[in-house]
Order: structure tokens, then sequence, then C-alpha cells
């Protein structure tokens, strides 16, 4: 554990006990090289799907059997903290492992030798892949340095995704837990209605923010400087490289997994703010954002792979707080398992409901009409948990 003192003395105030522990988020970039290895030294063809076991399997494990860590650094060393720029490069080389993973996998799809669907196992592994890797674009994107931001959206790229660059930190972070959000889920909404709703409105209004952006300088939305063109340009010019690299044949593989990442961030929104509401003061105005409108975790496994995203609370507070300085909240609603776990969750609707429907309840003091509810669902809602609308 590394020693850290607050600026000007020399008394120790705190360890940071997870400086180190942050490289293993390169173990998941990884994951082709690793389902590569495993087939090759043992022949069996279901290793391709590592990448789906690792995430789905062994992630969700590790949260239950490593436990949690609810420390937070003191306020007198954020700004040293911060400030080391090793974790910036714990970041930073997850995209060159990213890219290396991609192309190596395509290499090893057109090259012959692989059944159909080994091949779609393995991009479902290069997927998964990718879809992290936007959380690492996440991390990046809300930087004021325009090396970060750029590194971002190099990111995205993969997974063609390039619009969240400006839909999350100018849309999400402004309407975050309220009906208007996209990437807000409600209480009753299955992950499966979820997703075409956010993914959809998430695009629609990355796209009317640019261009209202542009408007405002005089300028129309059909330029390079649109912010969201070009980040979609670099996944043409992505793909492009690889499909004159690797044949047509490629692209199919690349249209899923690019599919398959962008879903995996979407699940993770929909359980970010799963049923929580801001409520309207008497301006008719949304009140901030606290802790207690985003759903937390302090399990230590998944974490360390997402760089913190579950201390999400901090997180929209601060959105520029770099990820190794975010801190628990008492306050803020916690989930039964960590990030990895609740994914599995989200895919089986009567399951999550069953698990989530009555903590949102509960986080309501009994007061389900507080909710952000699904409007499809509201009248059976209210009536099970005994409110009149």
């Amino acid at each position: 554990m590394t020693a850290i003192s607050a600026p000007g003395t020399s008394e120790v105030v705190w360890r940071d006990g997870k400086k180190y522990l942050w490289l293993l988020g390169l173990f998941v970039p990884a994951f082709p090289f690793l389902a590569w290895g495993g087939v090759a030294a043992t022949g069996w063809d279901v290793l391709w799907f590592s990448g789906a076991f690792l995430l789905y399997g062994l992630f969700p494990i590790l949260d239950l059997l490593v436990g949690k860590d609810s420390n937070n650094p003191p306020e007198s060393v954020l700004t040293w903290l911060e400030g080391q720029r090793y974790y910036r490069w714990c970041t930073y080389v997850y995209i060159p492992v990213q890219y290396a993973g991609l192309v190596v996998a395509c290499w090893l799809i057109t090259r012959g030798g692989m059944s159909g669907a080994d091949k779609f196992a393995l991009a479902l592994t290069v997927g998964g892949v990718g879809g992290i890797g936007i959380n690492t674009a996440h991390e990046l994107g809300h930087k004021k340095e325009s090396l970060e931001r750029w590194l971002s959206k190099i990111t995205l790229a993969q997974t063609a995704y390039g619009h969240f660059y400006i839909e999350h930190n100018r849309g999400h972070h402004v309407r975050v837990a309220t009906p208007e959000d996209p990437a807000s889920s409600r209480l009753g909404e299955s992950f499966w209605r979820f997703l075409p709703r956010s993914v959809w409105g998430s695009f629609r209004s990355g796209w009317h923010l640019e261009k209202a952006r542009l408007a405002r300088l005089g300028k129309g939305p059909w330029t390079l400087r649109n912010d969201v063109l070009n980040a979609w340009v670099m996944t043409i010019v992505l793909f492009g490289a690889l499909t004159a690299a690797f044949g047509p044949g490629i692209l199919p593989y690349l249209i899923f997994q690019a599919v398959f990442g962008f879903s995996l961030l979407e699940v993770i929104n929909y359980l970010e703010h799963y049923g929580l509401l801001r409520q309207r003061t008497e301006s008719g105005r949304y009140e901030r954002c606290t802790p207690q409108h985003s759903w937390n975790s302090d399990n230590i496994a998944t974490n360390v792979m997402l760089y913190h995203l579950q201390r999400h609370s901090d997180h929209h507070a601060n959105p520029t707080r770099r990820y190794q300085a975010l801190r628990h909240f008492d306050e803020s609603p916690q989930l039964p398992t960590g990030y990895a776990g609740m994914i599995v969750l989200a895919y089986f609707p009567p399951l999550w409901r069953r698990v989530m429907d009555h903590r949102v309840v509960a986080h309501y003091d009994g007061d389900v009409t507080r909710a952000n509810i699904q409007p499809s669902k509201r009248d059976r809602i209210l009536a099970r948990y005994g409110k009149a609308a």
C-alpha cells in the first residue's frame, strides 16, 4: 500500500489500498489473448467464449468472495491524489491493449480453421472488451484535457457509440433520474424494453445537443466540427481499415461485437438509476441530483474492473473527479451485489423485479409514488404497493 500525506506535511493520513489493484483492469482487454491461448493450450473451442465466462461467471463470484471496501480518501488528499499520473496511465494503457485484441481477433476469424460458432464466440469476447472500454471512454471523456477527450472518442470507435461522448456528458448528467432521461430506467421497466428506448433516445439526444451547440456558433450540423459526426467517422475509418486488411467477411463480426459492446453499456445504464426519481420543487424544476439518485456498490472486484464506476453518486456530484478519488456515501441506495452480478440479473426481468422493486419502494419509505415508474405499469405498481394515484 502507498502512503499518502497531506500536502506540506510528513504525517501519513491515508493509505491507498487499491493503488496497484487498478492494474488488474488491464485483465479485461486481454480477454481475446486469453481465449486464444486457452484454445491453443487445451484444444477446447469453448474457450473462445472466455470473455463471457469471465464477465458473467468469474466476476460475480469474485464480488461475493472478495467483499467490499467502503473506505474514502480524506478531503485533505483529494487534490494530491487526483494529480498522480500513475492512475491516468492505468486507463491510457487499456486502449492500445483493447485495439491489439481487436486486430488479433480479426486475424484469427479470417485466417481459417474456426467454425462459424467459434468466430461469433470470439466476437462476443471482443465485444465485451469494447463494451467495458466504453467505461474507460467514460472516465476519459469527463476530463478537461483535450488529449483525454480524444482518447475517449478513439475508445468509443470500436463499438460505434461515439455519440455517447456528447449525450452522456451534456444530456444524461443534466436529466439523470427523471422521466426525460433515456438512460434512466423506470420501476417496472424491463431491460429488454429499456434497451431500444435508451439506444434510440441517446442517439437522438446526442445529435440534437450537438446540433444546438453548432447553431449557437452560426454553423450547421453537417461539419466535422460536429463531435457526433467526427466520432462516427472514426468508426467508419476503423471498420474500413479492418475490412481492407482482412476482407469484407469480417464486417458481420465487427457489427456483432459493436452491438454486444454497446448493449453491455446499456445494461449498466439500466441498473445505475433504476426507479430513482428527482422530485420537482415548488418552482417546477427538478431538485438537484444527490447521492440518493444513483444505485451504488462497494464490491471490490467489479470496482477495479470498472474504475470505481460503482461509486456512481460521487461521479454525478463531481463529474470531472478522477476514479481513484471517488467516495462512498452512506445515504446512497446500495445494490445487493456488484455490477457484474446485477448485469446477469437484469437479463431476467422476473428475477430482477423480485430483487430490486421492493428495494426501490423501501428507498422511498414505502411511498412508491415518489419513484420513477414505467407509465404502462403505473396502475399495476400503485395497486401492488397500496398507493392510490
